[in-house]
């Protein structure tokens, strides 16, 4: 199933491209502006202990291409390519190829705003938080990528903008669905059952082929930053049920139910107070108990800058956030290893100022009812113009025993990581 709707993007994309040459080309009245660049990033990612499950390695080694092509004509139109492609010696599963962006884009304007059409394959980002994006949801999660949730696989769509002294309206339709990605059988950071990808099961009698909606109104009032949201259709976020795969071999299969969200995502500026929330309310989603039960989450937080400490060029910016999610200790896991019901989460973000822009940001994240916990150190630093440097390091103190993650309680790792920009 996973595979056949990769091939599906992959040639849907393909074909959309060609057409959109073509059109940009025939249109064209002085030529076309051309602009190539994108990323190459070796990764080298050890776990410190034996993985919890028979097959997991200690060590992977990979890398990911991802080039980006932009072409603009006389007039505006533009198409925007952004192909994605990594390899892992360790998990099968994080092999994987996407679309990240493939669109046509052209505007104009009509009276005192201007608008806005993208047609093709794009991704969206939604929200202000650190510790998790809850209004975010027009994008799928690449969750093999890594844990955190932050990168998003590439949603067919057509996303329509009005912009005017009034705010910004967008609106989107979707016409197909994205499975989520998860580690495979010899990956670490798993499930104790395997998510399967060959079974997926959809209320919707469409199933990926459901026409879903979202749209969100944003806009500045002075010191205070806004954004409404709703979206209705396929949830991004699957309910696992137990169930077997071809061999009879017990698995999870991933159900996406029909589901509606309203948002809001706000930050307040204040000197060097940044304060920050985002809130939902979800319909038609399941609990961890498989049980539909509509529920409110809402993350709640702040950031304090400190500039130019004791003199130096460094930054210093503290952050503190709480999650809460209305399901409570049947809240679904949003991510790994936490479900964010009632959680706390508190970082340090160092920036160096210095030529290289060096930038430290070391957090924490917990529950506030159970024992889990999770520490986290990233460093950023840019060897040469085209050369930067990532290292991670995720570091599970504790996982309790009645989290459904307890099994990755052996998945701290360090990740390096060399990004070649072109």
């Amino acid at each position: 199933m996973l595979r056949r709707t990769a091939l599906h993007i992959l040639t849907f994309g393909a074909v959309w491209i060609l057409s959109l040459v073509f059109a940009i080309s025939a249109g064209a009245e002085i030529g076309i502006d051309r602009g190539f660049s994108g990323r190459v990033n070796i990764e080298s990612r050890w776990f410190p202990q034996a993985g919890a499950f028979s097959g997991q390695g200690a060590h992977a080694i990979g890398f990911f291409v991802e080039p980006k092509l932009y072409l603009a004509d006389a007039k505006g139109r533009s198409l925007t390519l952004s192909p994605f492609f990594r390899y892992d010696n360790a998990d099968s599963r994080r092999t994987h190829a996407d679309l990240r962006e493939a669109y046509f884009l052209i505007f104009g304007e009509i009276g005192d705003g201007e608008w806005e059409l993208r047609v093709g394959i794009d991704q969206v980002f939604w929200g202000v938080t650190e510790s998790q994006h809850l209004v975010d949801i027009v994008n799928q999660i690449d969750l093999v990528e890594h844990p955190n949730g932050e990168t998003k696989l590439g949603q067919p769509m057509v996303n329509i903008t009005w912009s005017s002294d009034w705010g910004v309206v967008e609106f989107f339709v979707l016409p197909y669905h994205r499975v989520r990605t998860f580690p495979g059988q010899s990956g670490r950071l798993r499930l104790p059952l395997v998510v399967e990808d060959e079974q997926v099961e959809y209320e919707s009698e469409g199933g990926e082929w459901h026409l879903d909606f979202a749209a969100r109104y944003s806009q500045s009032f002075g010191v205070v930053d806004v954004g409404l949201s709703v979206f209705n259709g396929t949830s991004r976020e699957p309910f696992l049920m137990p169930g077997s795969d071809r061999s009879g071999a017990p698995v999870l299969v991933q159900h996406y139910d029909q589901i509606r969200q309203f948002g809001l995502d706000a930050q307040l500026t204040v000197g060097s107070w940044l304060f920050k929330l985002e809130a939902i309310q979800r319909a038609g989603a399941r609990n961890l108990l498989g049980i539909k039960e509509d529920y409110v989450a809402s993350v709640f937080g702040g950031e304090y800058a400190f500039y130019s400490v004791f003199g130096s060029a460094v930054d210093v910016s503290l952050l503190g956030e709480w999650n809460y999610d209305g399901r409570g200790r049947n809240a679904t896991p949003s991510r790994s290893p936490n479900t964010l019901e009632n959680d706390f989460f508190f970082a340090t973000r160092l920036a160096f100022n210095d030529v290289q822009s060096t930038e430290i940001v070391a957090s924490i994240l917990g529950d506030v009812d159970r024992a889990t916990r999770a520490l986290s150190m990233e460093l950023d630093r840019r060897i040469s113009d085209l050369l930067s440097l990532n290292l991670e390091a995720i570091h599970l103190l504790s996982i309790d025993k009645v989290d459904i993650h307890y099994d990755t309680r052996r998945d701290s790792f360090i990740d390096l990581r060399l990004i070649y920009h072109f």
